[in-house]
């Protein structure tokens, strides 16, 4: 089995390098899909944990009152306000004779057309953090998946985005560019729907094997103690320490930063510099978990070493560069 040192080095082999002749963009173009009324910070924590590891460009699509507190955290992200939930499209003060099915012709009309425009120009999309799971904000992030899709993107499914696919399985399955990110819970949620065994002293590198098999393409990454990382086929774990402390965030500093792996995976396919080529799609997928979780994990410890029981998600954010440094450049510290 390969050494946590030995993985990373094989993760640096498809990380392009900065060279004069690359332009703005080649390095990673990401979006992030989900932001609500109710959840500002989950957005902003994804496209800014991947615009800090390295990608080139972030979006973050999210609904309009989550637009505007958006843009006010930082002028570095792109912030497209174009989704709407039921309430804006039939407000409270509405007759509430307007049955759902009425829903897709504003969302057909006048929201999809501007996301698909945007999905045109970019490697990766991350869908779920501060979705929610309003019917309409739902009903969208499932038209885009299945836009995404046809156009051969990359997707990370997070959070709400997790919910989406545990109603609706058959809008992931068979998808080899997926990259599924759940937490315990969220795991065990996707195992029932998937009718996977999850008994109670259950091997989770085992259960999260038969889950991504099930789906028959995605990769899985189970978040936990150890993060357990499948695509059917193979598997690897990461078990390289974090904080001691559980802080809401967490998660979307590592969707984030797959994001900014799986859109390196593209240029190193694409071959925008000169390599080898010798890393298949299939090993990729699980670098690309595993890299995650490894900057996820550093960053944890070493906010936690700076700020103890005070630290925050924003804190994790502030050791990206540095895990990068240590884990991928120096490559001496990696406990």
């Amino acid at each position: 089995m390969a050494t946590s040192r030995e993985i990373l080095a094989e993760i640096k082999k498809f990380i392009p390098p900065l060279l004069d002749k690359f332009h703005k963009g080649q390095a990673g173009r990401i979006a992030v899909l989900g932001g609500s009324e109710d959840y500002t910070g989950a957005p902003f924590f994804a496209a800014q944990s991947a615009t800090l590891l390295g990608a080139d460009m972030a979006h973050v699509i999210c609904e309009s009152q989550a637009g505007h507190v958006i843009k006010t955290y930082s002028p570095n992200l792109m912030v497209h306000p174009y989704m709407r939930d039921s309430r804006s499209i039939f407000p409270p003060s509405s007759s509430g004779s307007e049955a759902p099915s009425a829903w897709s012709a504003v969302i057909e009309s006048e929201i999809l057309p501007k996301i698909y425009a945007l999905l045109s120009r970019l490697h990766v999309l991350v869908i779920g953090p501060g979705l929610g799971r309003d019917p309409v904000m739902q009903q969208i992030a499932a038209k885009v998946l299945l836009k995404a899709k046809s156009l051969d993107l990359h997707v990370v499914i997070d959070a709400d985005g997790l919910f989406l696919i545990q109603q609706h399985p058959d809008l992931i399955t068979g998808y080899k560019k997926a990259l599924l990110t759940p937490n315990i819970v969220e795991f065990q949620r996707l195992c029932k729907a998937m009718s996977i065994d999850y008994p109670e002293n259950v091997d989770l590198n085992k259960a999260c094997q038969n889950l991504s098999k099930a789906y028959n393409g995605p990769t899985v990454i189970a978040k936990g103690f150890e993060d357990h990382i499948s695509n059917g086929d193979f598997a690897i774990s990461c078990s390289m320490p974090g904080g001691k402390k559980r802080v809401g965030g967490q998660g979307d500093t590592l969707s984030g930063t797959a994001a900014t792996f799986l859109a390196w995976k593209h240029a190193y396919e694409e071959r925008i510099w000169d390599h080898d080529n010798d890393i298949e799609h299939d090993r990729m997928m699980l670098l690309a978990a595993y890299g995650a979780a490894a900057v996820t994990r550093y960053c944890s410890r070493a906010a936690f070493k700076k700020y103890g029981r005070a630290m925050l998600a924003s804190n994790l954010a502030e050791m990206i560069g540095e895990a990068y440094t240590v884990l991928f450049e120096d490559n001496l510290e990696l406990l």
